[in-house]
């Protein structure tokens, strides 16, 4: 008698079952978040001021290997995404990458976060490098194979809101820790950089542990495909629903970095709090962990790209509430912040879901496994919507007058207002326009999962 049988690849068959979705091992699975999302801030915010304060290099250098080391990052996103789709082990597509990539980001933290008492510009060129090869070579395989580990609709949103929550708490972590080493000895970069690296490598090898054994990896039995840079970039311009998420998510994540960008000039100069400069940045982040599970809810109600169109009009209100305030009004100020924190990530975290969704489409449309790749353009879309905000919006505001180094008119203090304000509150309102109405809703990607089914299933050998 014949029976059907599954190919191996699981999450062409619905992945994990619900059932073996528990709390806890979803948190073991998301714990690779943890170091992922300690190293993101630093290398924004912290290290290239501590290499210029105090380890004498200057801030062109500085500025030129960053930018430099994004680039080499940006290239290496898709390559990776494809590679690790086309990867097969007898361990899995995505665990062989993690690994080994999660050694190499151990190493190169080392290096990077406790250097000598010399840094030479060709030492932190070669460490930086090294560092994104790791980093992404971790990130990139995890997210892929978090929209695998199950095909269903809403345990995917399940799936991002654990690493969402996990991330957020590692963000106020890396945000505190500067300022207890500023509370031991303030104003030593070295001892700042030791705390976060040091978060980093307490966390690496528990998370590679956690998120390796959470779920079994099978492979696909079909035979990988060669890699062929035309076919990648169809593969990714030619889906229009992808092209879709990506803009969107752009738009998301284009607001969540023009007001990173410019809070502390806000709180410093428009509010006249300077103590609170860093402090408010913290506290939206002590709220925004509490967001996941608030948005997961939701979600499991209205659907994903129903509940990123109200995570977006949300921020829309409170952005647009920016306006009202004034330096007068900091309980105001502290009010919206709390209601950021809460709404924060709503759409990155509803977006990141959907991506899995649309690699399901592809699949069924062409045969071609492309989830690896879709998450690292989703990756590459926040990086470019931070180095865009922070490239056009501090040069227009120093030319319409505002000037850090210098006491500013009212008028140009009013600029800044606005810019913080209205800044992210349109590309909010961009990002829900952008999703609303997405076709790939629950009953369509019900439907797209059942037929997958049906395709990739196998008659077993007769008996």
């Amino acid at each position: 008698m014949n029976q059907p049988v599954f190919l191996q690849d699981h999450h062409l068959t619905g992945g994990a079952p619900s059932a073996a979705l528990t709390p806890w091992r979803l948190t073991r699975f998301s714990a690779m978040a943890l170091p992922l999302a300690g190293a993101g801030l630093p290398i924004a915010v912290y290290l290239p001021p501590i290499f210029a304060r105090d380890f004498g290099l200057s801030l062109t250098t500085i500025g030129l290997i960053f930018l430099l080391g994004r680039l080499w990052d940006a290239i290496n996103d898709p390559i990776i995404g494809a590679l690790s789709d086309r990867t097969r082990t007898r361990f899995g597509r995505r665990r062989p990458w993690i690994a080994i990539s999660g050694v190499i980001f151990a190493i190169a933290t080392v290096f990077l976060f406790f250097p000598p008492a010399s840094v030479s510009p060709a030492y932190l060129a070669v460490t930086l490098f090294v560092f994104y090869i790791g980093w992404t070579g971790v990130q990139i395989p995890f997210l892929a194979w978090s929209g695998e580990v199950s095909g269903q609709y809403h345990q995917r949103t399940r799936i991002a809101t654990y690493q969402t929550v996990i991330t957020a708490i590692a963000l106020l972590t890396v945000l505190i820790l500067p300022a207890i080493a500023d509370q031991l000895r303030p104003g030593d970069g070295r001892l700042q950089m030791s705390l976060m690296g040091g978060l980093i490598l307490a966390t690496i090898l528990p998370g590679l542990i956690l998120t390796l054994t959470a779920f079994p990896e099978d492979q696909p039995i079909e035979a990988p495909e060669r890699f062929d840079l035309r076919d990648t970039l169809s593969a990714i311009f030619d889906n229009a629903l992808l092209l879709r998420v990506l803009a969107s998510d752009f738009a998301v994540s284009l607001a969540q970095a023009i007001r990173s960008s410019l809070i502390v000039f806000f709180v410093t100069f428009y509010m006249g709090r300077p103590d609170w400069a860093a402090g408010l940045f913290l506290f939206q982040f002590v709220f925004g962990v509490l967001a996941g599970p608030i948005w997961l809810r939701i979600g499991l109600k209205l659907g994903k790209h129903r509940t990123a169109v109200a995570g977006e009009l949300v921020q829309v209100a409170v952005n647009l509430g920016l306006l009202l305030v004034t330096p007068d009004t900091f309980g105001l100020l502290l009010a919206l912040t709390l209601l950021q924190g809460l709404a924060q990530g709503s759409g990155n975290l509803m977006l990141r879901a959907i991506v899995a969704d649309v690699a399901d489409k592809q699949k069924l449309e062409t045969g071609e496994e492309r989830t690896g790749l879709y998450y690292s353009v989703f990756s590459l879309s926040g990086k470019a919507a931070g180095a865009f905000a922070v490239g056009i919006t501090l040069p227009l505001l120093a030319w319409l007058g505002f000037d850090p180094k210098a006491a500013n008119s009212p008028v140009a203090l009013g600029y800044l207002h606005l810019i913080f304000a209205l800044g992210p509150a349109f590309a909010h309102a961009v990002s829900a326009a952008l999703i609303h109405g997405f076709p790939l809703d629950e009953r369509a990607h019900t439907e797209i999962r059942s037929r997958l089914s049906e395709r990739f299933t196998a008659p077993a050998p007769a008996e």
